[in-house]
């Protein structure tokens, strides 16, 4: 009998404090640095974000995000022998994220480990647990996306701290007979690390570089459109089905015009693309399943619909995951 994966509970969780783009343009211009709420939104389609509060680390936002899509599951951490997060915020240099969320959780004993891919890092998560599930190294995995960008934004530079927020997002994956998890294509090209990434390294007691992201955004966006439509695409061919097949596109929330170019690469209207980056910005790893549980939540994605998630992120990072929920 052949062994797959699928999706049973999704959970998120944003941190309590909320700043719209007034209340940060309003911050920034304290500092000298101007924009404005119109600015943020022709460009980005980001009205809010979310920042955590001091002393609110990564594990934390998971913690509730897990919690959530454990509920959903009708499970008990007990019942979780795999956690995989996907962070390029970890609480500590180490030991990891995962380690941390677990014994916060209570679910102690199985497999932990993060998994650092930036914005591409849930789906590469994913793909990573699904794999493990279907060799039967796991019967039940917590895969999460959890990420505080607050702590590494530059608030002088106005291209890229109205981008990022925090925030978690987490879905519970089980063994199943029937096929969840469809298909992936995870890729990577080192040589443009430089357009963006944070370059900076702990040694001797000190920050050695620039602990802060730097970002080229208009070779972002250029490479971005690109490889999402090939990652899609490829996935596609993988699953044997075709753009036609797609209920809900789920995207890496990064800027709206990036999802809205792949949009029409694929032959898709946005009234299928699930769009939340109006309300908490860039979350890195975090937005893909932070938009699949408000989709879910919303009564939007249903069960049995099949779902194309797809990210892209420094490193350069990018993938899809098509899946039947």
């Amino acid at each position: 009998m052949n062994r797959y994966s699928r999706i049973t509970g999704t959970g998120s969780f944003l941190p309590p404090r909320r700043l719209t783009n007034a209340e940060l343009a309003a911050q920034l211009a304290v500092q000298g640095v101007e924009t404005s709420d119109e600015w943020i939104v022709e460009r980005t389609g980001i009205r809010a974000r979310h920042f955590a509060d001091d002393g609110v680390f990564s594990s934390d936002l998971a913690l509730e995000a897990c919690k959530s899509a454990l509920q959903a599951a009708g499970l008990t951490a007990q019942d979780i022998d795999l956690i995989i997060v996907a962070t390029s915020t970890p609480d500590m240099v180490f030991p990891s994220t995962a380690c941390i969320l677990q014994n916060k959780l209570g679910a102690n004993g199985g497999a932990a480990f993060d998994v650092q891919a930036v914005c591409s890092g849930f789906v590469y998560a994913l793909t990573v647990a699904d794999a493990m599930i279907r060799t039967g190294s796991s019967k039940r995995a917590l895969v999460v996306g959890a990420e505080v960008f607050s702590r590494i934004l530059d608030f002088k530079d106005r291209t890229t701290c109205v981008l990022f927020g925090d925030g978690a997002g987490a879905v519970v994956l089980e063994a199943s007979d029937t096929p969840g998890i469809l298909a992936s294509d995870l890729h990577a090209d080192g040589k443009h690390v430089g357009i963006l990434c944070v370059p900076g390294h702990v040694s001797n007691g000190h920050i050695l570089g620039d602990p802060l992201l730097k970002m080229d955004g208009q070779a972002v966006f250029k490479l971005a459109v690109g490889v999402l439509e090939e990652a899609a695409r490829a996935t596609l061919a993988k699953a044997n089905l075709t753009e036609a097949d797609i209920d809900w596109l789920i995207p890496h929330q990064a800027n709206i015009r990036i999802m809205q170019s792949t949009a029409r690469k694929l032959k898709l209207p946005m009234d299928k693309v699930v769009v939340t980056v109006d309300q908490h910005g860039n979350t890195s790893a975090a937005s893909i399943p932070l938009a699949l549980d408000t989709a879910v939540r919303q009564g939007k994605v249903k069960p049995g619909d099949t779902l194309m998630l797809e990210g892209v992120g420094g490193g350069f990072t990018w993938g899809a995951v098509l899946l039947n929920l």
